[in-house]
């Protein structure tokens, strides 16, 4: 255990979307591994898709969670949209760090919706955080990878991003776009010894989720039981499978994935 948390160390993650969720999730799994934490998260709700999202209280609460657990912290509240408070955050964290070597790319929205019902404003809203924030993000930090000659970027996927999906075209899309990005700056990257991964699992148990089914009038079960239909006889994914996923393809015991898609689907797509 000793070897595995020397490996981590002195190595420096940036996670957006980190207040709540499979990024919290993440954030306190690499802590534990001596991996030190910038978190970005926009900190406030936001007009669509209307449901909670993380909070400046969940990023503060975050970082005395890491506290306890011996870790270094840093957090930035600020929007994937936003190119300028994207660069403030990567600055912060090179002011501190010295360098970032995981990029954990997990902010994105999720509401449900008929093409044709759709307006313009709620697909250009989806796609900007789910996909245009991923690049956004990636533009500034890839830069300090190859500077380094090294990292690990973790596009968070989804299985909507390997099939279609009933009433969240907007959402697939943009995870589809995830995989495509992850394939093609796999590419990009291997001469720099930087690999890129996608993940993709099936329904998680988070705010999100309960979220989507307070916008439906439904029970979070009932909204994970209707989206996923899973083989192994669960109706979600813990955000920790997320975060054990994620601490698994950044270790060195994964050197050898690049460009792949990883999928924590409890079986869903085998149907």
């Amino acid at each position: 255990m000793g070897e595995i948390k020397e490996a981590f160390r002195n190595k420096t993650a940036f996670i957006t979307g980190a207040a709540h969720g499979q990024g919290r999730a993440t954030a306190l799994a690499l802590a534990k591994k001596g991996v030190r934490i910038a978190a970005f998260d926009l900190g406030k709700k936001i007009s669509y898709p209307g449901y909670k999202l993380g909070t400046v209280e969940d990023l503060e609460s975050l970082g005395a969670e890491i506290s306890k657990l011996g870790g270094e912290y840093i957090y930035t509240a600020g929007d994937v949209r936003n190119d300028d408070d994207i660069r403030k955050a990567v600055h912060k964290t090179v002011q501190h760090f010295g360098q970032v070597d995981i990029l954990f790319n997990n902010a994105g929205i999720c509401a449900y919706g008929q093409a044709q019902d759709l307006s313009e404003e709620e697909w250009d809203t989806m796609l900007d955080i789910n996909l245009k924030g991923a690049w956004l993000t990636a533009r500034r930090i890839i830069p300090l990878m190859i500077e380094k000659k090294q990292g690990v970027i973790i596009n968070n996927s989804s299985i909507a991003g390997l099939r279609g999906m009933n009433r969240l075209s907007h959402y697939a899309a943009s995870k589809w776009g995830l995989t495509g990005l992850t394939k093609s700056w796999a590419i990009e990257l291997a001469p720099h010894n930087i690999r890129v991964l996608s993940i993709h699992p099936t329904g998680v148990n988070t705010p999100m989720n309960d979220g989507l089914a307070e916008l439906e009038g439904l029970t979070p079960k009932q909204v994970a039981e209707r989206s996923a239909g899973n083989l192994i006889d669960v109706p979600w994914i813990e955000a920790e499978d997320v975060a054990n996923a994620v601490v698994f393809l950044v270790s060195a015991e994964a050197r050898f994935l690049t460009g792949s898609q990883f999928v924590l689907d409890a079986g869903l797509l085998t149907r």
